[in-house]
């Protein structure tokens, strides 16, 4: 099922179609810094939402209002029409973060039954255990386990229930490839299924895979709000890569439309905001480039892009 077509349909458990999460001119501040500045947006049932920016650009606070761990200065946060206590309360939100610990001296199912005993409409604990792909390790103690291990640990956590909003931040981190594409699959079906996922990365391609829609966060407002294709678009630069047997650094910066450069040895790589004119200048300047090629920005990219011009700004 598409995003589109769950918002019509209403959340995973048949409750009409309402905002899953509405921030109204949401501020938030720390002394002189102001985390969150006026931010305003909303996001539905059945999408999958990244949330993106640089260190310092808001987005563990904005995570800590959406779940009612700190209050806003101004301005409304909503989750499902109700504050944010109200739906946690209702067990209508799972959240994966990366601050706190575990339990260490429990096993793996003992933690993951505590969860269910507490979660209002808890699934069964072995059905827990296999989507976090634990039942192997449900005996093992917490204290015992790996990085990626916990991690899946914490997922289980966020997913004891039948939550219609599943809240991660850097969910992936420690996490081998495998288990990193076995959790995504997972996320997916959570998805299909009517739930809101939000994650919080710094993996950028995960970003650019598995979102239907990326946020960009800068200096506490949001700077951009789109799909993966149209924050690449906005960037409205190219990437053009080749090598040169010697690169004139001073001349290539001074080529029309560079953007930014990179040169590492002979390869040369370029972003500009009119490609074909910079690759005509290129010869134009005598430079005879190998193994010329010209493709759009990467969402990484596309995000460094947005935020360097945004700081400039």
């Amino acid at each position: 099922m598409t995003a589109t077509a769950t918002r019509t349909a209403g959340s995973a458990t048949g409750t009409p179609a309402t905002a899953a999460v509405r921030f109204a001119d949401v501020s938030k501040s720390f002394g002189d810094v102001r985390a969150v500045a006026g931010l305003s947006l909303t996001l539905h049932p059945g999408e999958t939402v990244a949330l993106l920016g640089p260190n310092g650009a808001g987005k563990s606070t904005a995570l800590d209002l959406l779940l009612g761990l700190r209050t806003a200065d101004s301005g409304t946060v909503e989750l499902f029409g109700t504050s944010p206590r109200q739906a946690i309360t209702q067990g209508r939100v799972g959240a994966m973060l990366q601050s706190g610990g575990l339990m260490e001296e429990v096993t793996v199912r003992e933690l993951v039954r505590l969860a269910c005993d507490l979660h209002p409409r808890a699934y069964p604990v072995d059905q827990v255990l296999a989507t976090a792909d634990l039942t192997d390790i449900a005996d093992r103690k917490v204290n015992k386990l790996s990085g990626g291990q916990e991690q899946r640990v914490r997922f289980a956590l966020a997913t004891a229930g039948a939550n219609d909003l599943i809240v991660l931040d850097e969910p992936t981190t420690g996490m081998d490839v495998s288990a990193r594409q076995s959790f995504w699959t997972t996320m997916r079906a959570q998805a299909a299924q009517g739930r809101t996922v939000l994650f919080a990365t710094h993996y950028l391609e995960e970003a650019d895979a598995i979102a239907d829609r990326v946020l960009v966060l800068h200096q506490g407002r949001l700077l951009a709000d789109g799909t993966a294709a149209q924050i690449k678009a906005r960037a409205g630069a190219r990437r053009i890569v080749f090598d040169l047997e010697t690169a004139d650094e001073a001349l290539l910066r001074g080529l029309p439309h560079v953007a930014s450069l990179e040169v590492s040895g002979r390869t040369v790589r370029i972003g500009s905001t009119d490609a074909d004119a910079t690759v005509h200048a290129v010869y134009a300047a005598g430079l005879y480039p190998r193994n010329l090629e010209v493709a759009g920005l990467g969402l990484e990219q596309a995000f460094l892009a947005i935020t360097e011009e945004a700081s400039a700004a």
